[in-house]
């Protein structure tokens, strides 16, 4: 059963379309509505490209990071969304902590509402 805070596999496409690409992410809610459909964002080990006060980055030091199923330290690119269906989802490999979870949903909150540079 998919819940808010999963770490799953999915093939995440490029933002071009032009190609996708096997890696986690992150279900950040369902949709409301008849169909199984997830906002996600995607998770990246490519610690660099974290945006500080936006993304999020989960160290092996971190209590959960045993948990979340990643293998190395990772950023959750809170931009970098999509909504998918959930029938396409590979599966669970872990979860987050719901600290975690809170801060990043009020972090994009922030962002869309504006509270925060870069839009």
């Amino acid at each position: 059963m998919k819940k808010a805070g999963q770490v799953v596999v999915f093939r995440f496409p490029h933002t071009d379309l032009s190609a996708a690409k096997l890696r986690p992410a992150l279900l950040l809610g369902k949709l409301p509505g008849e169909y199984d459909d997830w906002l996600i964002c995607m998770i990246s080990s490519q610690t660099r490209q974290y945006i500080e006060g936006f993304d999020e980055i989960v160290k092996e030091s971190d209590q959960d990071f045993g948990e979340s199923g990643l293998k190395v330290a990772s950023v959750i690119r809170v931009g970098r969304l999509a909504v998918v269906s959930g029938d396409i989802l590979v599966g669970a490999i872990g979860t987050i902590s719901p600290e975690r979870l809170h801060r990043i949903r009020q972090n994009l909150m922030k962002w869309l509402s504006g509270e925060t540079g870069g839009g």
